[in-house]
């Protein structure tokens, strides 16, 4: 009999998960991950390690198996939070989701799961892997509602050799129902939000632990500036086009016009519209980017302008990742993808460019809130294959 290690979490999600397993035959253990202690920093207590915790429990109980709690605080401390921190400072948006996944789930709780005699560990995690000849394929959830592939696009072929997804080929709606009928306590319980194992945090209370508020300008960029930064189309090759096209828009302080102070550009993401506290616009204000040195945050007006889109992004080789190693692109060659550059988004189609210096992804249409620090993954129909950090 196959040994499984759940990782229950306290949600209906890895609960499902749990009683699949335990029916198809496995030998079954749920293990809680308890990474966090600070409630100050929460929302409320929408999310608190503490009831998830119990939760889990009664579902061990009910499930009749083994259930015990792991400490990993200080290892999600040292790679999620110090990193966290790290990025924010130099202006960029990091995703500690999926850098949970690589770092805590994956690997130290993998680890922990091997060393407790686990063939595998189960996450309640909508996708699917297929093994073909011993080559893992990562495919997107049946229910594309819930599809969190995104999430897991830095694991690599041992990390998902050791792993299975029960909930990959259900609905969500199937997954309550299931739980309903066999009278689990996270029937009706809501999915978590916000930042992995810490809850819906205050993201600028969470920050200024370690960033310090500092007042800077806000600056308006007036929508025909981008126009003008545009209009360049006479490139020698595909490579210095893809060049000028991915890099992130330079403002200065004389182009536009102060509307008002922030108290750290280092609190705001480009795209973001919530947070500036500046009104008497007949549209919303978007980020469209910030300068850390000068400590200046850049605006536009409305969700449809130009300095919010654009046409490529890169990513440095240092930064690319893949999961198909066989198919991965060579340098100076070229492939039409799908992908992704934030959680939930549609696929959108593009092409990939390999150069020396890195990884170029071509839009077929301009994309809104491109993001430094976030993560761009890219699929062949619904096979993720790679992923990397937004330059």
């Amino acid at each position: 009999m196959k040994k499984v290690i759940v990782a229950l979490s306290g949600g209906v999600d890895s609960s499902v998960s749990a009683l699949l397993l335990k029916q198809k035959g496995y030998e079954v253990i749920g293990l809680f991950m308890k990474n966090w202690h600070d409630d100050s920093v929460t929302i409320s207590n929408e999310c608190p390690w503490l009831d998830d915790s119990n939760d889990a429990m009664l579902v061990a109980q009910k499930l009749d198996i083994p259930f015990q709690t792991i400490d990993l605080s200080k290892e999600y401390q040292a790679r999620i939070i110090d990193y966290m921190f790290k990025e924010y400072e130099s202006g960029r948006t990091p995703n500690p989701d999926i850098l949970c996944n690589r770092e805590i789930k994956f690997d130290v709780f993998l680890k922990v799961a091997i060393n407790l005699g686990a063939d595998y560990i189960a996450t309640g995690h909508y996708c699917r892997v297929i093994n073909n000849n011993n080559i893992f394929s990562l495919l997107s959830g049946i229910d594309k509602n819930k599809d969190q592939s995104y999430f897991l696009c830095q694991l690599n072929q041992y990390q998902l050799s050791k792993v299975i997804f029960p909930i990959g080929c259900l609905k969500k709606s199937k997954v309550r129902e299931l739980a309903k009928k066999h009278n689990l306590v996270t029937a009706n319980k809501k999915d978590s939000q916000g930042l992995c194992f810490v809850g819906k945090v205050k993201l600028p209370e969470f920050l200024k632990q370690r960033l310090s508020p500092i007042k800077g300008d806000v600056v308006k960029i007036p929508n025909d500036l981008l126009k003008i930064k545009n209009e360049r189309e006479d490139f020698d090759n595909i490579q210095e086009k893809l060049e000028f096209l991915s890099l992130p828009y330079q403002f200065s302080k004389s182009e536009g016009e102060v509307i008002g102070n922030h108290s750290g550009a280092h609190f705001f993401t480009i795209g973001q519209r919530k947070g500036l506290n500046i009104g008497g616009y007949d549209k919303p204000l978007f980020v469209l980017s910030t300068d850390i040195v000068n400590n200046i945050v850049y605006v536009g007006m409305g969700d449809k302008h130009p300095g919010l889109y654009k046409r490529a992004l890169f990513v440095k080789n240092s930064d690319i990742h893949w999961i198909r190693e066989d198919l991965k692109v060579n340098e100076n060659h070229s492939l039409i993808v799908k992908f992704r550059i934030r959680y939930r988004q549609p696929l959108k189609k593009g092409t990939i460019y390999k150069f020396k210096v890195g990884l170029y992804i071509l839009f077929d249409n301009p994309m809104s809130s491109v993001t430094s620090g976030q993560f761009v993954t890219w699929y062949i129909e619904d096979e993720l294959i790679g992923s990397g950090i937004i330059s």
